[in-house]
């Protein structure tokens, strides 16, 4: 995956990998995301949201739920699909939020 610090749960034959971000909401929360990361331009990684999931009271939690989503959504891709646990990756480099800055829904909002 090139410079980025994430372990792909999935690699699809195009290339792609699926990958999961793993965050510390604050509260005692966390959550994750799954990306699709593709090749872009001048060897630069495409990143895109599959999923934002709900928030979770551990780590361990909130990447099952992860991976559970993914089967769902690449049900021919879920037999080969890594398990939890992931390695930690906080996701693409985002203007930074406070832990309070993520609402109830575990969606982004700014304050």
């Amino acid at each position: 995956m090139g410079r980025i610090n994430a372990d792909p749960i999935a690699v699809f034959p195009d290339g792609g990998h699926l990958l999961v971000s793993t965050t510390y909401c604050g509260e005692g929360q966390f959550v994750c995301e799954l990306y699709m990361a593709d090749r872009g331009q001048k060897d630069r990684m495409d990143l895109r949201v599959v999923s934002s999931l709900p928030e979770a009271a551990t780590c361990i939690q909130a990447q099952a739920s992860a991976y559970t989503q993914a089967r769902y959504l690449y049900p021919g891709m879920a037999e080969g699909m890594k398990e939890p646990p992931y390695l930690i990756w906080p996701g693409p480099s985002l203007p930074a939020f406070e832990p309070e800055a993520r609402s109830r829904s575990g969606q982004r909002r700014r304050e």
